[in-house]
């Protein structure tokens, strides 16, 4: 396939892990089969706190890359959800008097304006550029939205009942979990929960008391209708949300973390044995980006100039804005590196150095350019009318990913380890698929089938509620001779 280089070798010794799978999307086929869900969703989530480094990126292109594969390989609907953790600390001062520490979140300091246009200005375009190169479509959802909801809010209330026994693994050292209640007159929150207290809980509620070094002491209670701000700590906020996910039997959620996640997932699993009734949702965790020494790489220590920067750190790896060029030229060169790094499980499933990662990329800004293009797939019988010429006309529905598809834009049509390159030469909307084959005629479409064998096979891939999405008729002209791999 014209664009694609094979000229960088990742040498990846075998792993437990590894030995087990012949792909790295295989972690997800177990629970597929068990519970056969409608789609699956790569959970994703991001401290909104400013400009991500390389290894944000790398979780948020390996979710869309693994969305991808499962729609391939197993034939599910799939979508990535990134949520957007406001709740991050905005800033921290400490009580003159007590020396306790106060956070105030960033959805508390800037408002739900602030975060999107943060939102916004450091994700929403990856997002779109990652949906168009993947094919896979995206969803947002804030802390504070997801906290406000009400099966959130029941779901931390049924914990309530097993504190006792869910803290000590939420905090091990001291068993006092990191609950925040912001005060309600001016959205600060002691950081540790030291003078938080659960006063009472029970089938409607619980009541809780803070101290605010400013306003003094205050109650608050939470139920699932009220608005008071349920701020829950790392730990506490994943036993929440996994148990949310675990319930839902149309949708199942794979929770896509990066590699040191791998550790505090231990004791979000020791809570969940202390809440029978459900297990984990499985998680996928992403290679981590590593210093000289072995350590996690960290923006913060390097930037408060704690540690200097390792070998082979470029500046675009601890700030994504700093990437020469824009942002679909950022994907494309993220989607190439983590598209290596899942082309065999001990490729996927260890760490890198930034020097390792930087002789990498720099194999590849060598390597020429290929043509953009969204890749598609098709099943066999439609792939090889394409290949062919004899289909001009693709029909898809208007998903959110194809928003922005328009005339001049290439398209890579996939089957197995077939693909065709075409360009889009114009792209119309309709209502219905009725009225789509009536002006852009059948024969463009399939030329070997008739109209309405042809409605009955687009509304069994699509059923009324996309088709209610609008329908695309996408006239093509291929280009390169298809490949085979």
């Amino acid at each position: 396939m014209s664009g694609r280089t094979d000229s960088v070798e990742i040498i990846s010794p075998n792993n437990v892990l590894a030995n087990a799978m012949l792909r790295s999307v295989d972690m997800v086929r177990p629970r597929l089969q068990a519970t056969n869900p409608d789609r699956v969703a790569f959970c994703v989530g991001t401290q909104i706190n400013g400009a991500p480094h390389l290894g944000t990126s790398l979780v948020q292109t390996a979710a869309f890359l693994l969305a991808k594969a499962t729609k391939r390989i197993f034939n599910v609907d799939s979508v990535v959800r990134f949520g957007a953790l406001d709740n991050a600390p905005y800033d921290i001062r400490l009580d003159p008097e007590t020396h306790h520490a106060y956070q105030q979140t960033y959805i508390h300091a800037l408002g739900g304006d602030g975060v999107a246009k943060l939102i916004d200005k450091y994700y929403r375009g990856m997002f779109d550029s990652l949906a168009d190169a993947t094919g896979v479509d995206y969803e947002i959802e804030t802390y504070s939205a997801q906290q406000a909801d009400p099966a959130f809010r029941h779901e931390f209330l049924a914990t309530l009942g097993r504190l006792d026994q869910i803290r000590w693994p939420l905090a091990p050292s001291h068993g006092e979990v990191h609950l925040r209640l912001p005060c309600p007159q001016c959205g600060w929150a002691e950081k540790r929960s030291e003078r938080t207290k659960l006063l009472r809980t029970g089938s409607g509620g619980a009541d809780f008391a803070a101290v605010c070094t400013d306003h003094g002491g205050y109650e608050i209670a939470i139920t699932a209708d009220t608005s008071a701000y349920l701020d829950l700590a790392t730990l506490y906020r994943n036993l929440v949300k996994e148990r949310m996910a675990a319930r839902d039997h149309v949708t199942l959620s794979v929770m896509v973390k990066g590699g040191d996640w791998a550790y505090g997932c231990q004791l979000v699993d020791e809570a969940f044995a202390q809440l029978p009734g459900l297990v984990p949702p499985p998680r996928i965790f992403t290679p981590m980006v590593l210093t000289d020494t072995g350590a996690k790489l960290s923006k913060s220590l390097i930037r408060d100039g704690k540690v200097p920067p390792p070998p082979g750190a470029r500046d675009w790896m601890l700030d994504v804005t700093e990437w020469v060029g824009d942002t679909d030229s950022y994907v494309d060169a993220m989607v190439w590196l983590v598209g290596r790094m899942l082309s065999d499980p001990k490729h996927f499933y260890r760490s890198y150095t930034t020097q390792e990662l930087d002789r990498i990329m720099t194999s590849r800004t060598a390597a020429p350019a290929g043509v953009r293009a969204r890749e598609m797939n098709l099943y066999r019988r439609y792939f090889d009318l394409v290949a062919a010429g004899r289909k001009t006309i693709e029909v898809r529905v208007q998903y959110p990913n194809l928003r922005t598809l328009k005339a001049g834009d290439h398209i890579r049509f996939v089957c197995g380890r077939d693909d065709a390159l075409t360009k889009v030469r114009r792209v119309a909307r309709y209502r219905s698929f009725e009225e789509m084959l009536d002006i852009e005629g059948p024969a463009n479409v399939n030329p070997d089938s008739p109209r309405e064998q042809q409605l009955a096979n687009i509304r069994r891939i699509y059923g009324p509620e996309k088709e209610a999405l609008g329908v695309l008729a996408i006239e093509i002209e291929l280009l390169d001779p298809p490949t085979g791999h």
